[in-house]
């Protein structure tokens, strides 16, 4: 029996959740299972529960039948968690892991902790997404399967330049080609391409984006006044944090939105050995050595001057 077959023993309902503020990882490794198991696993009643994702992702097969009302009191058999390394991440949907008969987490993040009965972690890969396919039958792996597990991998990899690519990732990513997916469309679409007033909030941000540490790192925060007055949301940041990262001579590069009065969503990236999971981790976060984030609270000016304590640590 594989792995996933000896998980999906005596399964008959399976609760699929990922993290709040789904990416391409989280969305496309949450359909990749629940349109699997809806090709192969019939006798299992999949459900998804996550927050709504962004329209980018449209063309995922499936994607109408993700469930983003939490109200519902529900038991499952068997809760699979994915693209999270805590369970704090889940938000709401985590009732459906804590009243599971047994979960499984599957993750590539070096902070996971380890939270569900079964935690297949491989933190040395580009995405859940590649995790995911260690556990599926190749020959079962359909062409809309193949187009969630591409998405996934494109997108935590940024379009294969990440350090977290591999010789495995590319050739993971070739096999997907190979199943007849429209992979550029799939690139253009969901990762660059953009609608007018996403342009409008990038420039807005990197018009005002501030560099500090003798140019060595860059911040910009876009406030939650400036999100309603060009009427943009989270999933209208994408991308926004790319751009600053490769401001030349920068190390580590910071974006900052505002969720809440004084509460902000961090985003951290480094270019060098700067390992921002390390800085994540101490105010509350996670991710990885190259791409981690956290919320954290306050003024900005007291936000940056946190952050730029522990920056200052590794920099010298």
């Amino acid at each position: 029996m594989s792995t996933l077959d000896t998980i999906l023993e005596d399964v008959k309902k399976a609760a699929i959740i990922g993290h709040i503020r789904p990416d391409g990882d989280c969305v496309g490794s949450c359909l990749a299972v629940y349109n699997y198991l809806s090709e192969n696993y019939p006798d299992v009643e999949a459900v998804v529960y996550l927050e709504t994702p962004s329209d980018k992702f449209g063309y995922l097969k499936n994607i109408d039948t993700i469930v983003s009302d939490f109200t519902e009191d529900k038991v499952y058999d068997l809760c699979i968690c994915l693209d999270s390394s805590d369970t704090l991440r889940f938000g709401e949907a985590v009732k459906y892991l804590m009243s599971a008969k047994k979960s499984i987490c599957v993750d590539h993040h070096i902070t996971n902790l380890r939270y569900a009965d079964k935690n297949i972690v491989e933190d040395h890969t580009s995405s859940t997404c590649e995790v995911l396919y260690g556990l599926f039958d190749e020959d079962k792996i359909s062409r809309e399967v193949a187009e969630c597990i591409y998405t996934g991998i494109i997108h935590d990899t940024g379009v294969f330049k990440y350090d977290c690519t591999s010789r495995r990732t590319m050739e993971i990513a070739g096999k997907m080609m190979e199943k007849g997916i429209n992979f550029s469309r799939i690139i253009d679409d969901s990762f660059y391409r953009k609608t007018y007033l996403q342009n409008q909030i990038l420039g807005r941000a990197l018009l005002e984006s501030i560099t500090f540490h003798n140019g060595q790192c860059i911040f910009s925060v876009i406030r939650k006044k400036d999100m309603d007055f060009y009427g943009v949301t989270s999933g209208d940041m994408d991308g926004i944090i790319d751009q600053l990262r490769i401001t030349e001579g920068v190390e580590c590069a910071i974006f900052m939105y505002e969720t809440a009065c004084r509460e902000y969503k961090v985003s951290l990236r480094s270019t060098t050995d700067l390992d921002v999971s390390k800085i994540a981790v101490y105010f509350g976060g996670g991710g990885h050595k190259k791409a981690a984030g956290c919320t954290m609270t306050g003024s900005v000016h007291d936000v940056i001057n946190n952050l730029s304590d522990q920056i200052v640590k590794q920099l010298n």
